[in-house]
């Protein structure tokens, strides 16, 4: 089996879905289907249950993908221990994280590593932190920036490079939502919340958060919206929508945070500790190593 047969099957592992693989991969269809045939034959299993409607990895399937993962980066390590300086540094090393952190933390750095290693070809990803842990454990990116769990799974290493406050965050236009916020700060009364929609993440660490707060103090929170991003979060609350849950860093980078307004809500929700995350055993990438280490000359930060 090739190297190229392998990085088809993973692929189709992620997407269980032959289409999307051969889109992404531009290999044709049929291409495709006699790569997966072809594993098949040579490992005498079937490696997916398919049928008009969905595509599933049999038990031999995901036994299967976790050696092809393996031998991906037995290759791709060798390939990297054979170069013979550091500045001979090549493949890719893909990046996830959320727009706001694109250029919060990752704009001076990697400036400086593309210039020190310009064979690199670096993937930025970006999209819902919430889901940059996850993406981490599936083998889906290399590095990612996250809020840190609360519990940080043992395969993971944690850089910690900056730390935000969990803010509550209500619009400042004209709007009954306004009108009922500004009665309650007027009065000194404690917010209405039964009657306030809350524009929420989907999931991830600061819905957990906030899940808590409402069921510690017996509220029930009224939703209105639940969205993937942060930056989503932001610009639905200054439309007056609802009343948002953000890290202040997105408020303070964001180009309409000047049309929200930060409540001063207590008992105040936990900060976020940002930072960089891999999987622990890829430090053994000379790669993904060096991108380590110069983020530990860039940014500093505790590790764990």
């Amino acid at each position: 089996m090739e190297i190229r047969e392998l990085q088809l099957y993973l692929n189709l592992c992620k997407s269980l879905h032959f289409g999307k693989t051969s889109r992404e991969l531009h290999v044709s269809p049929s291409s495709l289907t006699r790569t997966i045939q072809k594993l098949e034959h040579e490992i005498g299993a079937s490696l997916f249950d398919r049928d008009n409607r969905k595509v599933t990895s049999t038990v031999a399937g995901i036994r299967f993908r976790e050696y092809a993962i393996q031998a991906l980066e037995n290759w791709f390590e060798l390939k990297r221990e054979l170069q013979q300086t550091s500045d001979q540094l090549s493949g890719k090393l893909s990046i996830f994280c959320s727009v706001t952190a694109s250029y919060s933390f990752l704009h001076e750095l990697l400036d400086q590593f593309r210039a020190l290693y310009p064979s690199v070809e670096i993937q930025l990803r970006t999209g819902d932190t919430a889901a940059t842990i996850q993406r981490i454990l599936d083998e889906e990116e290399d590095v990612g920036i996250a809020a840190r769990p609360d519990s940080l799974p043992d395969k993971l290493c944690f850089r910690a490079i900056s730390q935000s406050p969990l803010v509550f965050i209500a619009p400042l236009t004209a709007c009954p939502l306004r009108e009922l916020i500004d009665d309650s700060m007027q009065s000194g009364t404690v917010l209405p919340w039964q009657r306030i929609p809350l524009v929420l993440s989907e999931s991830g660490l600061a819905r957990t958060r906030v899940n808590l707060w409402f069921r510690d103090r017996q509220i029930r929170p009224n939703i209105y919206a639940q969205v993937s991003g942060n930056e989503a979060i932001v610009s639905m609350v200054s439309l007056g929508f609802g009343v948002g849950v953000v890290p202040l860093l997105v408020v303070e980078n964001s180009p309409i945070g000047s049309k929200v307004e930060i409540l001063q809500v207590e008992p105040q929700l936990k900060p976020f500790s940002i930072g960089l995350c891999i999987m622990r055993r890829k430090l053994n990438s000379p790669l993904i190593k060096a991108f380590w280490d110069l983020s530990q000359e860039h940014m500093g930060g505790e590790v764990v």
